[in-house]
């Protein structure tokens, strides 16, 4: 059962995440640089927001306790809603692909019940109890933001996305 659960998990993940790359195709870096909402925020920050905060941070660091992870989380200054000006789209891109990659790595065999590794002061009280309940935050969080590049490429240039139900 927890083969086919974790299955139906990584699958519906797994969407989301070529939903967020999809709806970017085709956009030059002036395009994923703009802010075009108020908050400021872009297309290719949401992506590295995704890379570092979402992906690294609950899979690598919360729910496998990797030290690296850890570390460069708690080390990092700066925000990953701006990535670095000289990281190119690509980078952004490849970043994201890779970190999915090292999550679907440790998710392949990991026990659906354990207790994350590492769990952040900086949450108070709150917490997540297990590996489930992670990879389903992390599915909410991608599937949020997926949306959130829907209707921002539908402001840049008037391409929608079809999804079927």
């Amino acid at each position: 059962m927890a083969d086919t659960e974790r299955a139906a998990l990584l699958a519906v993940l797994n969407g989301k995440r070529e939903h967020v790359l999809g709806i970017l195709e085709g956009l030059d870096e002036e395009a994923l640089r703009r802010p075009v909402l108020p908050s400021g925020w872009t297309c290719l920050g949401l992506v590295h927001h995704l890379a570092l905060d979402d992906e690294k941070f609950w899979f690598r660091a919360v729910a496998a306790g990797e030290q690296a992870a850890i570390e460069e989380i708690l080390g990092s200054e700066g925000s990953a809603w701006q990535p670095a000006p000289e990281k190119t789209a690509e980078e952004v891109f490849a970043l994201y692909r890779r970190e999915g990659e090292l999550a679907d790595a440790f998710l392949a065999d990991a026990d659906l019940e354990a207790a994350p590794r590492w769990w952040p002061d900086f949450f108070g009280d709150w917490r997540l109890d297990n590996l489930r309940e992670v990879i389903l935050h992390v599915i909410t969080e991608t599937a949020t933001h997926a949306g959130h590049l829907d209707a921002v490429r539908e402001l840049i240039d008037g391409r929608q996305r079809l999804v079927l139900s």
